[in-house]
């Protein structure tokens, strides 16, 4: 799949502003704070519903305005010419509205699958230095890239852990007459929501994360050529993972995406163990019920989860140089686009700023291992920065001005609702 027209209105630092777009490399060159991740990032947003620069939305809408709009033409691939019309409007302090092909939809979730974006940004490196959280947040997002449902069971499970936590919290301090018969069956049933949501969530990164390990290895090996193999476990202080389920049943979606027929097929199996990781977490939850409640938070539950990133025998925080953890990041990144690939799906490549952070032996590596991309888009402060083997439409980027390089192709005049 493809973009061949992007629209924005108030988003970021653009007032307005067309852009026609087209499979194979687009490249958006300027200065440094005149907008071209802005555009990218519209992309990005449209394909997750989230920004890999800020948690809220507030900073997406342009200053002074009261909303934004982000529109994009999605085109199924180079020989199917089938498309959809995605559209989104951020409305700080109030919900989005999203529509598709112009039928406004019941929540933006449901755009969630009519596109996919694989996004490569300097801030990739968190992914190997920082927080757990910055690892949990890489491998739902994958997770959900390949079963967009599984977006509704994430928001489920905030809300829940949300409710219990608040309840804990209240009961903090109290000592064990606080847990009363009411309390101890208030707790049961949130007990059972939250390890049914979270068991679906953890079946889901150990399916994605098993899968994602052999593009990970071939990945790493391409970038930076050592003896050292990459590798990365998933890391639980609530349970041991399951070995997957033989020949598992399809995973039906209850809620399919509106357009009766989708750009791309879902991928059809599903996450193993979830019967058997929802006994382990409501078992956890129950043996560490006075912990909890001493302490006021939840402890069980994918919220708690990592994953252990290692080049041979040493875990890469901490040990592992910077153009190792580079290296790593990239091939994190490079081998969720080649498991979507092996899902059946062809996502859009995004490769944002990262070639002027790396050496040049990285950069070739990395422009001969996206070249073949159906659609890879790229800024760079500095032409000279992105490899020449990948060539394609070039735009100059200057105070949220997008203008063609007059050496590049003429833009289709069609627009997105054409």
């Amino acid at each position: 799949m493809f973009v061949t027209h992007l629209s924005l209105a108030d988003f970021r630092s653009y007032p307005l502003t067309e852009v026609p777009l087209e499979a194979g490399v687009t490249v958006f060159t300027g200065a440094n704070g005149q907008g071209k991740t802005n555009l990218v990032e519209a992309v990005e947003f449209l394909a997750t519903l989230g920004s890999h620069r800020v948690a809220s939305e507030a900073p997406l809408v342009r200053a002074g305005a009261e909303r934004a709009i982000v529109r994009a033409r999605v085109q199924a691939g180079r020989d199917d010419t089938r498309s959809l019309l995605l559209e989104i409007e951020l409305i700080p302090g109030r919900a989005n509205k999203a529509s598709l092909n112009r039928s406004p939809l019941r929540r933006p979730r449901d755009l969630l699958g009519a596109l996919r974006v694989v996004f490569f940004s300097p801030e990739d490196l968190s992914i190997v230095k920082g927080d757990p959280s910055e690892r949990r947040r890489f491998i739902d997002e994958l997770v959900v890239a390949r079963w967009p449902r599984l977006a509704g069971v994430r928001g489920d499970y905030d809300r829940v852990l949300r409710q219990r936590s608040t309840l804990l919290k209240s009961l903090s301090g109290r000592g064990p007459r606080a847990v009363t018969e009411d309390v101890a069956a208030t707790l049961d049933v949130w007990d059972g929501q939250l390890a049914a949501f979270g068991a679906e969530i953890v079946a889901a990164r150990l399916l994605t994360l098993d899968a994602l390990r052999p593009h990970l290895v071939e990945a790493y090996a391409s970038i930076a050529p050592t003896n050292n193999v990459a590798a990365a476990e998933y890391k639980s202080s609530s349970l041991v993972a399951p070995e997957p389920l033989a020949d598992p049943e399809p995973l039906v979606d209850p809620e399919p995406l509106v357009d009766p027929e989708p750009l791309v097929e879902p991928v059809e199996t599903p996450p193993p163990g979830v019967p058997e990781l929802k006994e382990v977490l409501t078992a956890r939850m129950l043996e560490r019920r006075n912990e909890e409640i001493a302490r006021g938070v939840c402890l069980v539950g994918p919220h708690r989860d990592d994953i252990t990133l290692t080049l041979g025998e040493l875990p890469v925080k901490g040990y592992a140089s910077h153009g190792e953890s580079w290296s790593m990041a990239l091939a994190l990144r490079l081998a969720s686009f080649q498991l979507l690939r092996s899902d059946g799906v062809e996502p859009v490549l995004v490769l944002d700023d990262v070639f002027a952070e790396l050496d040049e032996s990285r950069r070739a590596r990395l422009a001969e291992l996206v070249s073949g991309a159906e659609q890879v888009l790229v800024t760079a402060a500095v032409a000279a920065d992105v490899p020449e083997s990948l060539n394609g439409r070039r735009f100059t980027v200057q105070a949220a001005t997008v203008t063609l390089e007059a050496s590049a192709s003429p833009p289709s005049p069609e627009g997105p609702d054409d």
